[in-house]
């Protein structure tokens, strides 16, 4: 039985003021790429939101994702029909803080014809990328990170407020369903917690110093008391580049504090990270993580908890040369 709220479903606005292109687009489409499901929509901008999204909404809402499996948060884009996507939705879900670049502009078109958006990004609490002596990106210092998923607690934040956003906005969906999964999702998320918890405990306080292919593991090293000695690519987005004296004040920090393993993104070219490697004489070790996408299913990371766990798992083993 569908939640009772006392409200007509709000009218979906008219799409008289798409681009020909977009309609065109959807009219090509066909059956294939255009969804037949009557039942609401939820549209969410990154994978990782997505599967959160999906675990909160249930069957009571058809979950759009628009980044698919392994792609770069900071630099995938939208196809028209993509794009139309997000204005037929009831609820838009994305990170925001920057994360999305490509992307926010279609969000906000989609806020200014009047669908329901959900910063989550905003919503947890973020932090802000600290000066380049504390490990962060000297360009980007006070900046806010939206890289908040690397933190379970925040992600715990999130995920409630993901259901409030979604009984407030989803018209006809059942409140009582959302409750009980986001309430089934959050022990999930506290048992996370503490299995990260006890699993970094192997690794000794002199090893908790991470270099990784750019600033992504900001929130995870404040949570679980890692230091973050810097990054390949000395800024919060992957669209950077690092310069020679970039990669020279890197081997100098990774020499003075004894790093020799590199964490770089899977989705990602590691050809940076392996000229550190060359820059050190061959002692560093990189280590796969899967940082801002998740994998296809059965592909190593195809849900949240499992990249969380992957992570956890991969950074203990590379800072204790397990």
């Amino acid at each position: 039985m569908t939640r009772q709220t006392g409200r007509t479903r709000r009218p979906r606005p008219p799409r008289t003021f798409l681009p020909v292109l977009v309609i065109l687009a959807l009219a090509g489409a066909g059956t294939a790429c255009t969804s037949t499901d009557d039942r609401p929509r939820v549209v969410v901008t990154t994978n990782i939101l997505g599967d959160i999204t999906q675990e909160i909404v249930g069957d009571g809402a058809e979950v759009t994702v628009l980044m698919k499996p392994n792609a770069d948060p900071h630099s995938f884009g939208l196809s028209a029909v993509q794009a139309a996507e997000l204005e037929r939705a009831d609820l838009v879900v994305f990170n925001g803080l920057g994360l999305e670049e490509n992307v926010l502009r279609h969000v906000e078109a989609a806020r200014e014809a009047g669908v329901a958006t959900f910063e989550a990004g905003k919503a947890a609490d973020p932090l802000t990328f600290q000066a380049h002596d504390e490990g962060g990106p000297e360009d980007e210092a006070g900046q806010p990170d939206p890289h908040f998923w690397t933190d379970p607690d925040r992600v715990r934040k999130a995920a409630g407020l993901i259901a409030d956003q979604v009984v407030e906005h989803v018209d006809g969906i059942d409140e009582k369903d959302v409750r009980a999964n986001a309430d089934r999702y959050d022990g999930q998320l506290a048992g996370l917690t503490t299995w990260m918890e006890k699993s970094f405990d192997r690794v000794p306080e002199q090893r908790r110093a991470l270099v990784t292919n750019h600033h992504v593991f900001g929130y995870l090293a404040e949570r679980f008391g890692f230091r973050v000695v810097g990054a390949v690519i000395p800024s919060g987005t992957t669209l950077a580049s690092p310069s020679s004296s970039d990669l020279r004040s890197l081997t100098q920090a990774m020499r003075k504090a004894g790093v020799h393993t590199v964490f770089a993104d899977s989705s990602q070219p590691k050809r940076l990270a392996e000229v550190l490697r060359t820059e050190l004489g061959g002692h560093v070790r990189v280590v796969e993580l899967y940082s801002e996408s998740l994998t296809e299913k059965g592909k190593g990371a195809g849900t949240y908890l499992q990249m969380m766990r992957a992570n956890t798992t991969a950074m203990t083993d590379g800072l204790t040369g397990a």
